[in-house]
């Protein structure tokens, strides 16, 4: 069984827009003199619809609607923050690996295009994806295997010809669902506990040796 493509999941995977949404709303509890509840962010991880668990936290909390001009205020300095953020440790060495063995490489990502694109153009790597899935492609996200089902459509693959890279629950169940091999890797706002799903998790992509991991699949049934 030969792998043919890595699946990679953008936000907190490739670059930890995570840890700076997790930071946004940190702050944007804090104006209310309240504390952003650690167990909300795991319901609001890796999901398209974050925004409206919050919000409806949040609102329930004030017991008043959170205006959209206040939220849109939260989303001006998640993008701020998110600007700042780096490729996350041994992403770069992860593509190199993948072009040197010829695999193909794909973002599959819950978030929208538009999103997704700009911030892999802001990092230099826009041009190692030969393919983009994203929330604009389907009706349900994470953790529905749809994205991944999409991007095995457009590869032509099966699912055991890829391997799905994430960073969150969510993220790791909609893989799963697709009947991927997934590695985990958890983003400094999660945790690795959330992972334990994934057929593999990781400290950091550092320490993920894809050579091995290759031959490790070519043993596997098919």
């Amino acid at each position: 069984m030969v792998t043919c493509a890595l699946f990679l999941d953008f936000d907190g995977l490739i670059c930890d827009t995570e840890r700076a949404a997790r930071c946004s709303w940190d702050e944007f509890y804090r104006e209310f003199g309240l504390a952003f509840p650690a167990c909300l962010w795991q319901r609001m991880a890796g999901r398209s619809d974050g925004e409206s668990v919050a919000a409806a936290d949040l609102s329930e909390q004030l017991g008043a609607p959170v205006t959209d001009v206040l939220l849109a205020r939260r989303r001006r300095r998640k993008q701020a923050l998110c600007e700042t953020e780096p490729l996350r440790p041994g992403v770069a060495t992860l593509i190199a690996a993948a072009t040197r063995n010829g695999l193909t490489l794909a973002v599959v990502s819950s978030s929208p295009l538009a999103w997704v694109r700009g911030h892999l153009a802001r990092l230099g790597v826009q041009d190692r994806f030969s393919l983009i899935v994203s929330g604009d492609d389907v009706a349900r996200g994470k953790p529905a295997p749809d994205l991944y089902q999409m991007a095995l459509q457009r590869t032509r693959l099966t699912a055991n010809k890829a391997i799905a890279f994430e960073d969150s629950p969510t993220g790791v169940r909609a893989a799963k669902a697709a009947r991927l091999r997934c590695v985990a890797v958890p983003n400094a706002a999660g945790s690795a506990y959330g992972l334990r799903h994934a057929d593999v998790v990781l400290g950091s992509l550092e320490s993920y040796a894809l050579e091995a991991d290759l031959l490790l699949m070519e043993g596997m049934p098919a």
